[in-house]
C-alpha cells in the first residue's frame, strides 16, 4: 500500500536524497495525515454524543489536534527546503526538527486536557450509552491509526525524518489509547461496570508520557549532538583521498 501510494503521488520517490522528493514525502505524509484524522474526528466524535463517554470525546478531539501536527509538519518540509540565505547560512533543514518539537508539544497539550476532563468524570461519573455501532466504530478507529503508524514510519525511514517518525509515534498512541477506550467500553457493555474516566486517565498519563519522550528526542539535534561515527568516518575517507595528509 505504502509503495503503491509513493509510485502514485512522488515522483521519482526512490531518489530520496533530492529535496524535491523529501518535501513530496513529507506532503503525501501531512496529507493523509489530515484526511484520516479529520474521519476519525467526525466519527469519533459521533459515536461520543451517542455514548456519552467522555474518553471517546477526548480521543476525538485529540485526533483533531493531530490534523494540526499534520499541518505543522507539512509547512516544516516546506520550509526547510528553502535555500540559504544571509540570514541562515547554513539552510533551514532544522525546520523539520521545530516541527517535530511542535507536534510533541500539542501531544503534551492533548494529554494535559484529557487528564484533566477524565479525572473530573471519575468524581461525577455518568452512565453510557453503549452499542454494537460504537464498539465497530472504536475497531474500525484502532485499525486506521495502526495502518498510519506503520505508513509514516515507513516514509520516516525512507527519507530519515524526525517529524514523520514523531507523527507515527502519535499515531502509535492513539492506536493504544483508542485500544483502552474499547475495552473499558465493551466491560461496560457487559458488566455496568463504569471503567471509562479510570481509563481516560491512564491513557493521558501515556500520551503525556509519550510528548515528553518525543519532545527530548528532539529538542537534542536543535541543541546540538555530537556528529555521528558514520559522518567522521566520511569525513576522514575524503580528506585521506588527498595525498598531501
Amino acid at each position: 500500500m505504502t509503495k503503491l501510494l509513493l509510485k502514485i503521488f512522488v515522483k521519482d520517490y526512490k531518489n530520496t536524497k533530492d529535496e524535491t522528493v523529501r518535501e513530496r514525502y513529507g506532503a503525501l505524509g501531512s496529507f493523509m495525515g489530515i484526511f484520516c484524522n479529520l474521519l476519525l474526528f467526525i466519527l469519533k466524535l459521533i459515536l461520543g454524543f451517542i455514548s456519552g463517554s467522555v474518553s471517546i470525546m477526548a480521543d476525538a478531539f485529540n485526533n483533531l489536534s493531530d490534523i494540526g501536527s499534520s499541518v505543522v509538519t507539512l509547512l516544516g518540509f516546506k520550509l526547510s527546503k528553502k535555500p540559504a540565505d544571509p540570514d541562515h547560512p547554513f539552510g533551514h533543514g532544522r525546520m523539520e526538527y521545530m516541527s517535530a518539537f511542535i507536534v510533541a508539544v500539542l501531544i503534551l497539550l492533548v494529554g494535559a486536557e484529557l487528564f484533566k476532563s477524565s479525572v473530573s468524570k471519575i468524581f461525577s461519573p455518568e452512565p453510557l450509552n453503549i452499542s454494537i455501532i460504537t464498539v465497530i466504530g472504536l475497531i474500525i478507529s484502532v485499525a486506521i491509526k495502526l495502518w498510519m503508524s506503520f505508513f509514516s514510519r515507513k516514509l520516516s525511514k525512507l527519507i530519515n525524518s524526525g517529524s514523520l517518525k514523531a507523527t507515527a509515534q502519535d499515531s502509535l498512541n492513539d492506536c493504544i489509547s483508542t485500544s483502552c477506550v474499547l475495552i473499558s467500553i465493551v466491560i461496560y457493555k457487559f458488566t455496568d461496570l463504569n471503567l471509562d474516566p479510570y481509563m481516560g486517565v491512564l491513557v493521558a498519563l501515556f500520551i503525556l508520557w509519550s510528548g515528553f519522550s518525543s519532545a527530548k528526542e528532539t529538542m537534542s539535534p536543535l541543541l546540538g549532538e555530537p556528529p555521528s561515527k558514520e559522518l567522521i568516518d566520511g569525513i576522514k575517507s575524503g580528506i585521506l583521498k588527498y595525498k598531501e595528509f
